[in-house]
């Protein structure tokens, strides 16, 4: 049902509604209420035949021009949602583009970290495995603990956290307890 028929059908309710106030006859609304159902039974009606000639159903009444704004009318609502579809795939692959963008500079950062990570591996590589000095010999550096690698630089060295071992300290017994 259209927008403009509920709205005659409620002006002619409040029509007939005031009558019925002026007339005090139940019989005229009786009435009303009669041609009212009447009326939307054969909306109803006409939009079922209308559904189902849309639907392709029960084409055998109509005639060439009948059937020609018919497939005009299926051509505008065709149209129409195709241009909702294409809209709806413009907006995924607006989406998808974003998206797109986002991991391409996510991926540049990685890779950027990665360079800088490279590049620190490189410089504690030297340091352990130390450098060539005038003669073309490996000289050694030290590490902070003390520990140093010889002239064979090509010895993998094998380095392994392990967890702290706790220390057991007895307080000396001439200490003053605070608090």
């Amino acid at each position: 049902m259209t927008f403009s028929s509920m709205r005659s059908v409620i002006d002619r309710y409040n029509k007939t509604k005031e009558e019925h106030n002026q007339l005090g006859s139940s019989t005229s609304e009786i009435k009303f209420w009669q041609r009212e159902a009447a009326m939307l039974r054969q909306q109803l009606h006409n939009l079922q035949e209308s559904h189902r000639q849309i639907m392709g159903e029960e084409l055998s009444g109509l005639t060439v021009k009948e059937l020609q704004g018919l497939e005009n009318q299926l051509e505008i609502s065709l149209r129409g949602v195709r241009m909702k579809k294409e809209q709806l795939f413009m907006d995924e692959i607006q989406e998808l583009n974003r998206k797109g963008d986002i991991i391409h500079q996510e991926n540049v950062e990685l890779y950027r970290k990665v360079n800088l990570i490279c590049q620190e591996n490189m410089k504690w590589k030297k340091k352990v495995y130390g450098t060539k000095d005038k003669n073309g010999t490996n000289r050694v550096l030290s590490l902070t603990n003390g520990v140093g690698i010889g002239d064979d630089s090509n010895v993998p060295v094998n380095l392994q956290l392990s967890q702290p071992q706790q220390q057991h300290y007895k307080a000396p017994s001439g200490t003053t307890k605070l608090g």
